[in-house]
């Protein structure tokens, strides 16, 4: 079988809940970063793009009509070029780049855009129709940012309680205190601000022009324990610890990744940076999410052949400190190995655009720290997880 490489990713700065990227269209953000990708690959012929797959979680809004083929004519690429979107929820990119790496290695593809875009901001409220005509009572319309909505009767009460709440139970089981997740959202937002003022970021986010947007909104380089400490638990009144400094805040943004195969790199202009070594996708109890990321990982570990100790980087998508830190601990790593640059708590996490943001980061650090493996890995609303691993083509160069 044929390999799979990330030759390039970028995405836009994310953007707070109503902040700056509000008014900024989700299939307009989705447009952006893959034009932005086409862009950075001097030689690429876009006619040569064989697909663009794109991760969105909601699909209720601007975004409805197949957002990713919607981007491609946004961008201005050739009719001839399709574009799919996929929902794996908070997974969708990830889960966008590993279909891209799966036709390539098929041979059903040479080069691929993968990527996706959220508006949390924008994400509408949703409105059923009514079963029988000329309704006399109220009807109530449900918001689609982020979470359970519209429930089926018929599921089991404990899958389909909220996020937080979930988390709350998952810190309860392992044991995760609440200093714990403060003192890890702490230094997600130190690491975010340090890794932007050294240039981390520079070769990897794009600010949309339709905003003065450059670099991610949520990040808080003042913060302190203490006011961490002072914040009251969003979820639980009575022994709550989540709270909303300890968790990834709602966001608006999109990024993209180009993959292909070996033999393009000469005619995109573009040496890869990195090998889709591996990759696994688990379910686990949906009121446990937050933990799946640990079995997905170990999984596309084995499948790459490798453990964790020969893992130098991984970038968890931190959707709550408390769920990042029962991974991290499961795993029983470095924890100074875990987003080096930062994480979701600080940078935010845009649903359908973490996947690839994680991805694109992996990348990157691995070439900027001469890492020869590292594993990306996010959790998944309704209990899901997975994981990719990449291995540096470039290590010891």
């Amino acid at each position: 079988m044929r390999q799979a490489f990330v030759y390039d990713a970028v995405r836009t700065p994310f953007g707070r809940y109503g902040g700056a990227l509000a008014t900024v269209r989700p299939d307009d953000l989705a447009a952006f970063v893959v034009g932005e990708q086409v862009r950075r690959a001097p030689g690429l012929d876009p006619a040569r793009i064989d697909d663009v797959i794109l991760g969105n979680a909601n699909g209720a809004g601007e975004e409805n009509r197949d957002v990713a083929r919607m981007a491609v004519l946004l961008a201005g690429l050739p009719l001839s070029v399709p574009g799919v979107t996929v929902n794996r929820l908070c997974g969708s990119s990830l889960e966008a780049a590993v279909q891209a790496a799966r036709a390539v290695e098929s041979g059903d593809a040479e080069v691929v855009v993968a990527g996706g875009v959220e508006s949390m901001s924008r994400a509408p409220w949703v409105l059923l129709k009514p079963e029988r005509p000329y309704p006399a009572g109220n009807t109530e319309l449900v918001s689609t940012t982020l979470g359970w909505r519209l429930v089926n009767s018929k599921m089991q009460p404990d899958w389909t309680v909220s996020l937080g709440e979930a988390t709350e139970r998952l810190r309860e089981k392992y044991g995760v205190t609440r200093e714990r997740q403060d003192e890890f959202a702490l230094r997600s937002h130190r690491l975010a601000h340090e890794a932007w003022e050294a240039g981390r970021y520079d070769d990897l986010v794009s600010a949309h022009p339709d905003s003065d947007l450059q670099r991610d909104e949520p990040i808080r380089p003042g913060g302190t324990l203490e006011k961490l400490a002072a914040l009251k638990p969003s979820f639980r009144a009575e022994g709550g610890t989540i709270t909303a400094g300890n968790a990834s805040p709602l966001t608006d943004g999109a990024s993209a990744a180009l993959i292909g195969s070996e033999s393009v790199a000469d005619d995109i202009g573009l040496e890869p940076l990195a090998r889709i070594a591996g990759r696994a996708s688990v379910g686990n109890e949906p009121q446990y999410f937050g933990y799946a990321p640990v079995e997905a990982a170990d999984r596309a570990l084995a499948k790459s052949g490798i453990g964790w100790a020969d893992v130098g980087a991984v970038e968890l998508n931190e959707a709550f400190a408390a769920q990042s830190l029962a991974c991290v601990d499961a795993w029983g790593i470095d924890p100074d190995i875990v987003n080096a640059w930062g994480g979701a708590t600080a940078l935010g996490h845009p649903l359908g655009a973490s996947g690839t943001r994680i991805l694109g980061t992996l990348a990157r650090r691995l070439v900027a720290e001469n890492r020869r493996w590292g594993v990306a890995a996010i959790c998944i609303g309704v209990g899901q997880g997975m994981a990719v691993v990449l291995e540096n083509v470039r290590a010891g160069a």
